[in-house]
């Protein structure tokens, strides 16, 4: 999406103004807290005719400066932080030092550049998300000022990090939130097929244009490699496995065998190809269908493994759906758990906005009990730190994984 004509203020600095209502917390942006709900924001005429991702100066009810936002009036995140500085210029020069901040964290974290590299309003670019996969580089702009600047952040992308390939995802819930449509197209350079990713010892496949989200769940490194801890020798099950992340780490890791388990084939034909490519294919093999039922089926024929991972989907994005995303997440933990082995481990992830950490967890142990066993948690995992958190937002926390030894 474009807007019909660029913001004047955007080249002048002369930026309009929109003003907080009285009752709007502004003790909360002024502590850090990056975003205007539609209620406190003051919609007034001019306010309405600005075009979806304009810039302009935000002021207290008070008329006292907040800084500088982008404004989307057909969001219910109507305005966004960019700046604390009103004075600020947005230019190619402002996304590059934000890119750069961020690039010098993620190359002191990882040897090798594939990273999540901006992380939204955690990295000062709000509702951009970019993963870097080597000389590639995927870019979600999920805010209306994003997509409406995308070319100035892909140039600064290219001159800060060198990528040669830049590919745009536009696609998910969030961009429909803003309003904006559905696009996927390579900005520079080219793809040609599915891009290799080594992590943990084993190689993915990211597929950039088809897949899920930019291609590959980086959020999940380190949550992969505490699972590759326990599987030496073992028997794993990776349910809902998408292009095997946790399935081929566990056999790098040393497991006997994995079984990948989900409802796309496109996924588990880059899970194989993956398995192939990291030279683990004879202990490798994949079953395509629905999660539950292959659950339950296995349940049926009395199987059991050392290792039990699943990492569904977000059954609760929003608010709204949480009490059914909740007890989905109950389902899956009783149908896995007498799947596991006397002694063995059952890990249970959710990416879920909605459900906290203890919501999430009261509803795995509740799961798990159904299911007629007793546990013990050894370890709670998060997104890795090239997905940091911003304190005072927490939907910039949402990756929750729980790693639990089952009794006999």
């Amino acid at each position: 999406m474009t807007p019909a004509s660029d913001p004047p203020s955007f080249k002048s600095g002369a930026y309009p103004v929109v003003r907080l209502r009285p009752k709007a917390d502004a003790r909360a942006l002024r502590h850090g807290f990056p975003w205007v709900y539609a209620d406190e924001l003051v919609t007034d005429r001019r306010t309405s005719a600005l075009a979806p991702g304009s810039l302009a100066i935000l002021e207290d009810s008070d008329r006292r400066p907040q800084g500088l936002v982008t404004v989307n009036t057909a969001s219910k995140i109507i305005a966004r932080m960019l700046d604390r500085d009103p004075g600020a210029r947005i230019d190619a020069a402002w996304i590059s030092a934000r890119i750069a901040r961020a690039l010098a964290l993620r190359e002191r974290l990882y040897p090798a550049p594939v990273c999540r590299l901006i992380h939204a309003e955690a990295d000062g670019l709000p509702g951009v998300v970019i993963d870097r996969f080597g000389d590639v580089a995927v870019i979600q702009p999920n805010a209306a000022w994003a997509e409406a600047h995308l070319p100035l952040i892909a140039e600064a992308l290219a001159a800060v990090t060198g990528v040669t390939t830049i590919v745009k995802n536009g696609s998910g819930r969030a961009r429909a939130l803003e309003g904006l449509s559905d696009e996927t197209l390579v900005l520079r350079g080219a793809v040609n097929g599915p891009v290799p990713v080594t992590m943990n010892g084993a190689t993915y496949l990211a597929d950039l244009l088809g897949g899920q989200k930019t291609g590959l769940f980086l959020d999940q490194r380190d949550n992969h490699a505490f699972a590759a801890r326990l599987a030496g020798g073992a028997r794993v099950l990776d349910v809902f496995c998408h292009v095997g992340g946790f399935g081929l780490a566990a056999l790098a890791g040393g497991a006997a065998s994995a079984l990948a388990v989900d409802g796309s084939a496109p996924a588990l034909a880059l899970a194989e190809a993956g398995a192939a490519a990291s030279g683990l294919t004879d202990r490798f093999t994949t079953r395509q269908g629905d999660a539950f039922a292959v659950m339950e089926g296995l349940g049926a024929d009395a199987a059991t493994f050392d290792l039990v991972i699943c990492d569904p989907p977000a059954f609760a994005p929003a608010k709204p759906a949480l009490a059914a995303g909740l007890r989905a997440y109950e389902r899956v933990a009783r149908l896995a758990a007498p799947l596991v082995a006397p002694g063995g481990y059952l890990v249970l992830c959710s990416c879920s906005h909605a459900a906290d950490l203890a919501s999430f967890r009261a509803a795995s142990a509740r799961g798990i009990g159904r299911g007629g066993r007793r546990a013990q948690i050894l370890h709670t995992g998060f997104a890795g730190p090239d997905h940091p958190l911003l304190p005072q937002l927490a939907e910039s926390g949402y990756l929750k994984a729980l790693f639990f030894r089952l009794d006999g």
